[in-house]
């Protein structure tokens, strides 16, 4: 991962702890119901974009190295890991 990415994440993932926080703080205090779920679908938006950043980072980087130096195993192993990566998420 580039350095402004990963500082851009850094941040991402520091607002988004403090999101979860403020969303147990509203739990506590026995917050409405639909205020919770703004918040939590907030929370998850906001890491979404974080898997955005990283994996856009990942494809400009790692994969396009691996496009780049012409070994088709290194391109199937790229290839086959961004498989295993959102097969895992969608169960």
């Amino acid at each position: 991962m580039n350095q402004q990415t990963r500082k851009s994440v850094e941040t991402r993932l520091a607002r988004v702890e403090g999101q979860v926080r403020g969303l147990a703080e509203m739990v506590r205090q026995d917050r409405y119901c639909l205020d919770v779920v703004a918040q939590v679908r907030a929370a998850r938006a906001a890491l979404a974009k974080v898997e955005q950043i990283v994996l856009a980072d990942h494809l400009g980087h790692c994969v396009e190295q691996a496009i780049v130096s012409g070994d088709p195993d290194q391109q199937r192993q790229k290839v086959a890991e961004l498989i295993e990566v959102f097969s895992k998420s969608d169960r």
